[in-house]
């Protein structure tokens, strides 16, 4: 049986990339936690929480409308004897769709969090009146 989904419907003609962008939003772990803020009318920020990534160690790729987000550690040449081991260090990607229109504005880390700022650039107006021409 064929697996059902909302691009399917009749009235939604073009919207097969949401299907794929639902299919994806489940895939995310939850490492490393993150969160996303409205900062003005068309601003946002995501602020990932990358205690002991150091810059060098992430790299934020903007690749069709995906931003993804990759975290890699090297290995401490010195073998560490640890009592407790609470902090995580593995490796991660995380991946967020955008919108069309929304731009990266730039990154910058702070306290052990990565912040993303994002903006919305408004397209302009696409209204138009169409004309009923006779044959």
């Amino acid at each position: 049986m064929e697996e059902s989904n909302f691009a399917n419907h009749p009235f939604l003609l073009g919207f097969e990339r949401l299907d794929t962008l639902m299919a994806r939003s489940g895939k995310n772990e939850g490492y490393p936690p993150y969160n996303i803020e409205q900062t003005g009318e068309h601003r946002f920020r995501i602020t990932l929480a990358v205690a002991g990534f150091a810059e060098e160690d992430l790299s934020i790729i903007l690749d069709n409308g995906e931003l993804k987000i990759k975290g890699t550690q090297s290995e401490n040449p010195q073998e560490t004897v640890y009592l407790h081991r609470g902090i995580a260090t593995r490796q991660f990607q995380r991946g967020f769709a955008l919108a069309e229109g929304v731009e990266v504005d730039h990154a910058y880390m702070e306290k052990g969090l990565l912040h993303i700022e994002l903006r919305r650039k408004l397209p302009p107006s696409r209204s138009h009146k169409i004309k009923i021409n006779r044959r």
